[in-house]
C-alpha cells in the first residue's frame, strides 16, 4: 500500500506542470514513511485514505525542508540536503509549494480532515519558532521542552491518526491519544540517539542538538543531577563546539547519573500507553508499529 502512496505523491507533484519541482522533490529521501502507515493501518487502502497519507507525507516533507535551513543543516538522511545543494532560497520555496499543493488537496477530500491537519501544521509552526528561541538559552524546563516537541513532532503525528480514524469511522479520540503518544515517544528517542549513536547511523556528528543549542530531556536531567561545578561546566558548553574530551565527558557524566535510561523510560511508558489502547482494540499492527519507536536505533 506504501507503494500507492508513493505513486499518489508523485501524481501531486506532477499536476503542477513544473520541471524543476518534480526534479527537487525527486531529490528528496522518503524516510520511514511512519505518518502514511498509520493512516493505512488504521483507515486501509481506499482512494481517499490513499490521498490523505499522500498528503500528510508531503507537509511532513515541507516541514523537515524548512528545519534543515533553519537549522544550517547540510545533510539530511547520510546525505546532502536540499538547501546545502541548492541553496536555502529552493529548500523553503520547495517546502511552501509541498505545504500549498497538500492543503489543496486536503480540501478536496474533507474539511473536517483539512481543519484537523491545517490545525496540527500551525502547531508545528509554533513547534518549531519555540525550538528557534529555546535554543537561544539553557533551558531546563522540563514542561516547555514537552510542549515544543508535542507541536514540532507529535501534532502532526496525533492528526494523521484521527485523519485516519475519521476516514474509518473509529473513535478519532483513542487513536489521536494514540498518534500523540506515539510522536512525542519518537521524538525523546531521536532526542537519546542523537547522544548514544555514532555518527554514520545518525547521518549528522554526534552531540549535534547540543552544539546547535537544544536541551534536550537527557540534559535537563543531567543538569538536576550535578553538582554546582559540573552543572556549572554543562552549562557553559551549551552551544559550542565540542571538543572530543568535551563529548566524552557529557557522555559519562550521563551514564554515571543514568540519565539516558531515565529518559528512554520516560518515552517507553507513552508507548506502553499506546499499545493498551491499540490492544483493548485489537489493533496488533498499530502496537507494533509503536513497539518498533522504543527498539530502534535510527
Amino acid at each position: 500500500m506504501l507503494s500507492a502512496v508513493e505513486r499518489k505523491i508523485e501524481q501531486f507533484v506532477s499536476e503542477l506542470n513544473d520541471k524543476e519541482v518534480t526534479s527537487l522533490y525527486a531529490q528528496l529521501p522518503h524516510g520511514k514513511r511512519l505518518r502514511a502507515k498509520l493512516i493505512l493501518k488504521i483507515a486501509g487502502s481506499r482512494l481517499s485514505v490513499i490521498k490523505t497519507a499522500a498528503v500528510v507525507e508531503m507537509i511532513h516533507a515541507a516541514s523537515l525542508l524548512h528545519d534543515d535551513v533553519i537549522d544550517d543543516a547540510y545533510t539530511r538522511r547520510s546525505k546532502p540536503s536540499l538547501n546545502a545543494l541548492y541553496g536555502n532560497k529552493t529548500a523553503i520555496m520547495l517546502g511552501d509549494i509541498l505545504y500549498s499543493k497538500g492543503f489543496l488537496e486536503l480540501n478536496i477530500i474533507s474539511s473536517e480532515i483539512a481543519k484537523m491537519v491545517s490545525n496540527a501544521v500551525v502547531q508545528l509552526s509554533l513547534g518549531e519558532l519555540k525550538d528557534v528561541s529555546l535554543s537561544k538559552t539553557f533551558n531546563l524546563n522540563k514542561e516547555i521542552y514537552l510542549e515544543m516537541i508535542y507541536q514540532k513532532t507529535a501534532s502532526l503525528m496525533e492528526a494523521s491518526a484521527g485523519a485516519a480514524a475519521l476516514l474509518a469511522g473509529k473513535d478519532k479520540t483513542v487513536y489521536m491519544t494514540y498518534g500523540r503518544n506515539l510522536g512525542i515517544a519518537f521524538q525523546m528517542i531521536d532526542d537519546i540517539l542523537d547522544i548514544t549513536a555514532d555518527t554514520t547511523t545518525l547521518g549528522k556528528p554526534a552531540l549535534h542538538d547540543f552544539e546547535e543549542g537544544k536541551t534536550t530531556l537527557p540534559y535537563i536531567y543531567l543538569y538536576e543531577a550535578l553538582g554546582y561545578d559540573d552543572a556549572a561546566k554543562l552549562k557553559a558548553l551549551h552551544a559550542k563546539k565540542l571538543s572530543k574530551e568535551e563529548q566524552v565527558w557529557i557522555k559519562s557524566k550521563m551514564e554515571d547519573e543514568k540519565v539516558i535510561e531515565k529518559s528512554y523510560n520516560e518515552a517507553k511508558v507513552l508507548i506502553e500507553e499506546a499499545i493498551l489502547l491499540m490492544n483493548e482494540r485489537g489493533e496488533e499492527a498499530l502496537s507494533s508499529i509503536a513497539m518498533a519507536m522504543i527498539e530502534r536505533d535510527f
